[in-house]
């Protein structure tokens, strides 16, 4: 679960983006003492993701907003749902709508996405797990979309993990370095609890990774012949992970070889954010109401 100071850093920071002197538009059109219910409609059928982020930013901008989010993390929803309701001071609602949006739509895409691999692979041992490939200054957020859609998160960040790939393993060998001590040696200089992960790009590498005491070896851009042979070669001495060239049509018969983890970039790199407006009912002081839909303000 993302935590609520996270939330709060990423949401300030893209509201002080979006009206870093205010919201000139509604300052100078909307009354002050107006207030406004609005809704938050699916356009079309996805999994939601951002609950929490709906009621930080409305809350940010005006305590007064009350917040009522009626989508649980996770949640599949149709095209016409209702999934969150504020009401309070207009300018504040108004204010809010864009961020909460742009937020909440980006998190139910990855979401949406990841829910569809994990469909995939449904009853095999493959796990789909998302990369760095994600957002720069978003990657909380999207690493909680992943796993509200069924996913599961990789190392979050290059602090987490050693994770040595074919750059590092150039640099690593170079000068004809024996491949398997020179991970040995990595190995005597990392923390104990840290975890070994090493990518290779063919078969005949993996012995060698293994014998350098490889927790987890990323067979990348494989064949499928070639994850069937690696998957038997390490035989459960190591996590076996497939990388490379997945993508909805291929991640079945990528799982079927018996990985055990499926790296998937396209999880946050690729998503489409979901189509979400924001139903707006203004009711001014003294006025009728009138009612508007504020999904398309740009």
């Amino acid at each position: 679960m993302t935590e609520p100071r996270e939330i709060e850093r990423i949401v300030t920071m893209a509201l002080d983006e979006d009206a870093p002197w205010g919201d000139l538009t509604g300052e100078t059109l909307i009354p002050e003492q107006a207030t406004a219910t609005a809704e938050m409609v699916a356009r079309e059928p996805g999994v939601f993701s951002g609950a929490r982020v709906v009621e930080a930013t409305f809350r940010l901008v005006d305590p007064r907003i009350a917040v009522e989010v009626l989508a649980a993390d996770g949640d599949r929803f149709a095209a016409g749902d209702v999934l969150a309701r504020v009401q309070g001071p207009a300018r504040g609602i108004l204010r809010a709508e864009r961020i909460a949006l742009n937020l909440v739509q980006r998190m139910s895409g990855v979401a949406t996405l990841t829910a569809r691999y994990v469909e995939a692979v449904a009853g095999t041992r493959a796990r789909i797990v998302d990369t760095r490939k994600t957002t720069p200054g978003l990657r909380s957020l999207e690493r909680q979309a992943v796993r509200d859609g069924g996913g599961r998160n990789h190392r979050r960040s290059l602090s987490d993990a050693v994770m040595a790939k074919d750059n590092h393993l150039a640099v690593l060998t170079a000068g004809g370095a024996d491949l398997a001590a020179a991970l040995r040696e990595a190995r005597e200089r990392m923390p104990h609890t840290a975890h070994l992960e090493v990518e290779v790009d063919r078969v005949d590498q993996i012995e060698a990774v293994l014998a350098g005491g490889a927790d987890t070896i990323m067979l990348d851009n494989f064949s499928l012949d070639d994850l069937r042979a690696g998957v038997e070669l390490i035989a459960g001495r190591a996590i076996v992970e497939a990388s490379g060239g997945v993508n909805l049509d291929t991640v079945a018969a990528i799982a079927a070889t018996g990985v055990d983890v499926i790296s998937v970039g396209a999880l946050t790199h690729s998503a489409r954010a979901l189509d979400l407006g924001l139903d707006v009912a203004i009711e001014a002081s003294g006025a009728e109401p009138a009612d508007a839909a504020a999904e398309g303000s740009p």
